[in-house]
């Protein structure tokens, strides 16, 4: 079955992350996406989401995107705004080996959304940051 997109377009404002979550969230459960993988995929969009939200605009407040397609196999989230330009997968894994007292701040949310998803990729283009989650699942029988 070929995937369906859906895009809704809000403020890159940490306020308007219960939005983001709700519009994902329901086409997740339209598409009877499984419990677990929506928890991953939610704590994804939110570091994604938050740090758009905090870094993307400093001196001004402009938009997010957030493409939404999905099928009964997977679901691909794609974060789009057009801020400073910013690859968070450049930034090196966190040593979490050593004690959180112990270790630089940053970068573990971005590490912990390379780990709950299965692809994820970024590119910088038209002006644009693209980042791009996807979430493989399978439905139970």
């Amino acid at each position: 079955m070929e995937p369906k997109t859906h895009e809704l377009t809000v403020c890159a404002d940490v306020d308007q992350l219960h939005d983001v979550l709700a519009f994902v969230d329901d086409l997740l459960e339209e598409h009877d996406c499984p419990i677990k993988a929506q928890m991953q995929i939610d704590v994804a969009l939110e570091e994604l989401f938050v740090n758009i939200a905090q870094y993307a605009y400093p001196d001004s407040t402009g938009k997010a995107v957030i493409r939404v397609s999905i099928s009964s196999e997977f679901a691909e989230i794609t974060l789009i705004d057009s801020g400073i330009p910013y690859d968070p997968l450049k930034k090196p894994d966190p040593d979490v080996t050593l004690n959180a007292q112990d270790r630089p701040i940053g970068g573990l949310g971005i590490f912990m959304t390379k780990k709950l998803m299965d692809n994820v990729s970024y590119e910088y283009k038209d002006g644009r940051n693209i980042l791009t989650i996807k979430k493989c699942f399978q439905l139970s029988t």
